[in-house]
């Protein structure tokens, strides 16, 4: 890996996301990297079950106090990583389609290296490539690093 200078780790919140990011932080370490810890909340919230839906208020309040649990539980997260303060890790999180956000976001600020999991919260992890990360994959103009 040549001339890392920023580094997006995305996470789910999950094992394995907390092992990409370990691995995130020995890379930027050594290269003197920041790190950019990137949450996305998917877009698809159902508001209706089969004989129920929530008004459109009570769905508004429950997006937004997920957005705020999403931005504080990724904070906490960085922080745990970067106590030592050897590295600068920030912290995002958006709204959207997660693949799509990640690739978004690698664009719009010159990321040099995605380091992403290879599963994430699913139980068939062991298995298969990570819907994400297989599209992350894909899509990436940087270089990625896969963490099991």
């Amino acid at each position: 890996m040549n001339n890392v200078t920023k580094i997006l780790v995305p996470t789910d919140f999950s094992e394995y996301s907390a092992r990409a990011l370990s691995r995130g932080v020995d890379i930027a370490k050594q290269n003197g990297a920041e790190i950019v810890l990137l949450h996305v909340v998917d877009q698809d919230i159902h508001a209706c079950t089969m004989d129920y839906c929530m008004q459109e208020e009570e769905v508004e309040k429950q997006w937004k106090a997920m957005l705020e649990g999403a931005r504080d539980r990724v904070r906490k997260e960085a922080a745990r990583f970067s106590s030592s303060g050897e590295t600068n890790i920030s912290t995002e999180v958006v709204e959207g389609i997660p693949y799509e956000e990640i690739l978004k976001f690698q664009d719009l600020n010159k990321v040099d290296l995605i380091v992403i999991a290879t599963h994430g919260r699913s139980a068939i992890a062991k298995y298969f490539l990570g819907s994400v990360s297989s599209n992350v994959l894909k899509g990436a103009k940087s270089e990625v690093l896969l963490v099991r």
